[in-house]
């Protein structure tokens, strides 16, 4: 739903209203590249007239030349997504002030802005500032030279500022590309090199986490006496060189000691053994 003011609304209600279109360019020099504004009116004259700034919704006074500068403005959809809508402008091609700005300077994407001005039939002045109605960039700027006894143009084709919505960034992920946001981001500085480091001597990193899992010591079995005479009985020796019973389970650190299950081979017993330290 358009908001509009309550001069234009009371004057629509009594259908006391004259439309008239502002074309407003935002161009740059070709040979510096400076920006430049000028603007163009459907009607007779050159005019200074005031619109509401579409980026700060404040009256600004703007001069626009007119006569016979902008033939038309195409009708311009209202649509309730954001889809990037296209619009045709049809210039004058003779006209002094049109061809100096759409062959004197650049108008590659430059900035288009349309407003809307109602006036007062009996007072040839407009009830309030005129409004913003489209506000995107120059697509396309096609100039028809004619042949002798033939009708030539100016039309440009410009795109509503949703287009912006997909624009796609080619920039990579780079410590190049970081630099150039902030000198001291080096978040991507070792993006190309962390593949290959070493650490403790293992290449890669996966192989390191499965080697801290073994914490607890790995024993081997070796004979020794038994003094109950059982012929099975075997002792099992730790990494740290302690000798244990045969059938242990498992040694887990409690408190700085260990704690040992041991099964006593053809007894059929269990039986704790070695206190903690």
């Amino acid at each position: 739903m358009r908001a509009i003011s309550a001069e234009n609304n009371a004057a629509l209600q009594a259908r006391r209203l004259v439309a008239r279109d502002f074309l407003w360019l935002k161009v740059k020099t070709i040979d510096t590249g400076a920006p430049f504004e000028y603007g163009f009116w459907n009607d007779v004259g050159n005019v200074s007239a005031q619109v509401l700034d579409p980026n700060t919704g404040v009256a600004v006074s703007r001069n626009f030349e007119g006569s016979g500068t902008l033939i038309s403005v195409a009708d311009i959809p209202l649509t309730s997504d954001l889809a990037a809508q296209s619009v045709s402008i049809a210039m004058s091609q003779i006209d002094e002030g049109v061809a100096n700005i759409v062959r004197g300077f650049e108008l590659k994407q430059a900035g288009v802005e349309i407003y809307r001005g109602m006036f007062n039939p009996d007072t040839r002045q407009m009830v309030a500032p005129a409004f913003s109605r489209f506000i995107g960039f120059v697509d396309v700027l096609n100039i028809t030279t004619p042949k002798e006894g033939e009708t030539g143009s100016v039309e440009l084709t410009c795109v509503s500022h949703s287009q912006e919505l997909g624009r796609s960034n080619p920039d990579t992920r780079s410590h190049d590309s970081q630099v150039l946001r902030s000198a001291t981001d080096n978040f991507y500085q070792d993006t190309t090199t962390v593949g290959d480091w070493q650490f403790f001597g293992v290449a890669n990193p996966a192989r390191l986490r499965r080697r801290r899992r073994s914490a607890y010591p790995q024993a081997s079995r070796l004979p020794i006496d038994d003094p109950q005479g059982d012929s099975c009985r075997q002792g099992s020796r730790t990494d740290h060189g302690e000798s244990l019973p045969c059938g242990i389970r498992r040694a887990v650190p409690v408190f700085g000691g260990r704690r040992v299950r041991v099964v006593r081979c053809g007894v059929g017993r269990r039986q704790s053994a070695m206190p903690d330290l």
